[in-house]
């Protein structure tokens, strides 16, 4: 009887109250979702928001501003321009017609129209261009915005003197002699046959 009487009700139900004290907040926060309380944003989100460079924001909300209006398309010549890859509209269309613009592997031309996630090759200058599409714009943007609209996946630029015209002088050097001038037109005749595939290889892009 001492036995049954120390297992009442009474002594029950105090472990069991004690049980779900001890247990029941521990088990609720458990079982929370990691992000924070059920229906409200992701803590992660919030953090990664309020770390955002003020100029980044601002560059980001501009690059947005630019955009086309809803349903509109870009024209692969209007990109290119916008984001400061050529220096005019007329240079990038001349590009696309020249057959040196690619988008995802293929020549286009000028009207092409260009999606996020492209990926447009672009050889310019004596250097070629890589980039992923992020943002459809079609006004021309300063630089730090129109570095928001695409990934760069470009090789490093050749070295200043692998891409020095022919003709520069050193500064202090003075005017050329007549020798220095002879010399200067052989140079300029060879660049122009190789352009033109005259030495034996392929003319040269540009």
């Amino acid at each position: 009887m001492a036995g049954d009487a120390s297992r009442s009700p009474a002594g029950d139900t105090a472990g069991d109250t004690a049980g779900d004290a001890a247990g029941g907040p521990a088990r609720d926060a458990a079982d929370a979702p990691a992000g924070g309380p059920v229906g409200g944003a992701p803590g992660g989100a919030r953090a990664a928001e309020a770390a955002v460079d003020p100029k980044v924001a601002a560059a980001i909300a501009a690059a947005e501003a630019a955009g086309p209006a809803s349903g509109e398309t870009v024209r692969i010549d209007s990109w290119i321009w916008a984001v400061r890859l050529v220096k005019t509209r007329s240079v990038g269309a001349t590009a696309c017609r020249g057959g040196h613009v690619r988008v995802n592997g293929e020549r286009v031309k000028p009207a092409h129209s260009v999606r996020v996630g492209d990926e447009v090759r672009l050889r310019h200058e004596g250097r070629e261009r890589i980039v992923v599409v992020k943002r459809l714009i079609r006004k021309r943007v300063g630089a730090p915005v129109a570095a928001q609209c695409y990934v760069d996946n470009s090789p490093p630029p050749p070295p200043r003197e692998a891409v020095a015209p022919i003709g520069v002088r050193d500064r202090g050097a003075g005017r050329p002699t007549k020798r220095d001038r002879r010399e200067l037109e052989r140079l300029r005749d060879l660049e122009r046959l190789r352009d033109a595939g005259g030495l034996g290889g392929r003319p040269r892009e540009r």
